[in-house]
């Protein structure tokens, strides 16, 4: 039986179920549907099923006042309170009781099969549940009466903690062939490159021939650094050229090569030179 302090829950409604008086059974065979009088049942109402605890009531009732017709307190499910019909899956049979303990067999159909399988489905989710907490309940009482573990420390005894810290074992480095370790590329993986000999503010015009004498600038106010490359004249005979800012005389030998911009310009002596050059 239920306790007194539980609440009642609703499982499952449907609207519409029909009541039909059965005969007795007259041997141990299952109740069949076709042995009935579905086409005049006996009432028709609503059907609700309740729980309080772990007992389940299927209660009939009118589907507009809401009184109580008839209820059946169902304790186990598959059980004698409920039971299945062996021709239909939309009918069952229903064991009544009222309040002074009398019983009563009635058969209960539904006109759609899925308020059948609503039905059926409802009664064992809830007796599923029961069987949990009964099973919790006895592992619970298992464990309050079986000796308990105890892992306290007995008096005077004593542990020993080794909290020491290994060595670290150094991880070997790769050798090269020389047995160094070979050093990451730069990042980038580009070197620059060494300056060239071009960007000097001077250049100088080499000389030609064996005889080390003046030598011959271009003296150009539009770019002082550029290198006049032609290719040289030859002077015959033995003459000189004077110096234009001297004026001093420039021997030059026979078939001495002269640069053929300068030789219409002018030509300047040693002295006159820069001393870098």
């Amino acid at each position: 039986m239920a306790a007194e302090g539980e609440y009642e829950s609703i499982l499952c409604v449907k609207p519409d179920v029909n009541v039909y008086r059965i005969p007795p059974r007259a041997s141990n065979r299952s109740y069949r549907a076709a042995d009935w009088k579905l086409d005049t049942p006996d009432w028709s109402g609503r059907l609700r099923i309740t729980a309080k605890g772990q007992v389940a009531y299927i209660k009939l009732e009118d589907k507009v006042s809401g009184e109580l017709f008839a209820q059946a307190p169902i304790k186990e499910y598959p059980g004698v309170a409920v039971e299945t019909v062996s021709d239909s899956s939309r009918y069952f049979v229903l064991r009544i009781q009222d309040d002074n303990g009398r019983s009563a067999f009635i058969g209960v159909g539904f006109g759609d099969r899925g308020d059948a399988f609503d039905f059926n489905v409802a009664l064992q989710d809830h007796f599923k549940w029961v069987k949990q907490e009964n099973e919790i309940s006895k592992s619970a009482q298992l464990g309050d009466s079986g000796p308990k573990l105890d892992l306290g420390f007995k008096e005077g005894q004593t542990i020993t903690l080794n909290i020491g810290q290994g060595k670290k074992r150094d991880k070997p480095r790769p050798q090269g062939s020389g047995g160094f370790g070979l050093l990451p590329p730069p990042p980038g993986g580009k070197i620059a490159p060494p300056p060239s000999l071009g960007s000097s503010n001077h250049n100088i015009v080499p000389q030609t021939g064996g005889t080390p004498t003046g030598c011959l600038l271009e003296l150009d106010s539009s770019n002082s650094n550029t290198v006049v490359q032609s290719n040289p004249i030859q002077i015959f005979g033995e003459t000189s050229l004077s110096c234009k800012l001297c004026s001093s005389s420039i021997p030059t030998t026979r078939n001495r090569k002269l640069d053929p911009v300068l030789s219409h310009r002018f030509v300047i002596c040693t002295s006159h030179l820069h001393p870098c050059l």
